[in-house]
């Protein structure tokens, strides 16, 4: 959940795989988790560029291995809390496939259950990319709730990468 900056901060398939594993190391220092992060932040990458649902599925599909076939109706009745990339990681990529816009790719996210936080960090982060950004009126209220502190660092990293 926490490599979303990797997506945007690099340009080349090469670096953000490099750094994906990089970052997953610190606290996921495991063949899945190294691999769960670098999916997660390669799909951010294509996401950037204009890759299409369907390329990002096969990209992502071929390149880890992840079961992306499934629907997230055909995932949610079977899906838990579990804290494991290989488990977390390809439902949440399924909700952003099915996304019709970006509020509907957070709350199918949520609506798989288990670790919420996670869940939409991962599915909100590829749908910000191909959508270009965050809606206005989510924008607005995330602005009210979120300290000055934390506000002004997603302001330097806007200013930046995106």
């Amino acid at each position: 959940m926490r490599v979303s900056p990797v997506g945007w901060a690099y340009n080349t398939v090469e670096d953000i795989l490099h750094e994906g594993e990089a970052c997953a190391t610190i606290t996921h220092n495991h063949p899945e988790g190294i691999k769960g992060a670098q999916a997660v932040a390669l799909a951010i990458f294509r996401a950037r560029y204009g890759s299409t649902n369907e390329d990002i599925r096969k990209e992502i599909t071929q390149r880890f291995g992840y079961d992306l076939s499934r629907s997230v109706d055909e995932i949610r009745p079977t899906n838990h809390f579990d804290e494991t990339c290989q488990k977390t990681v390809p439902p949440e990529i399924v909700a952003f496939l099915e996304l019709q816009d970006f509020e509907n790719a957070i709350r199918k996210a949520i609506s798989l259950g288990g670790d919420a936080d996670t869940l939409v960090a991962i599915t909100g982060s590829i749908a910000e990319a191909f959508y270009g950004g965050v809606p206005e009126e989510i924008v607005k209220e995330l602005r009210r709730r979120v300290p000055e502190k934390l506000w002004d660092v997603v302001v330097r990293f806007s200013q930046i990468y995106c």
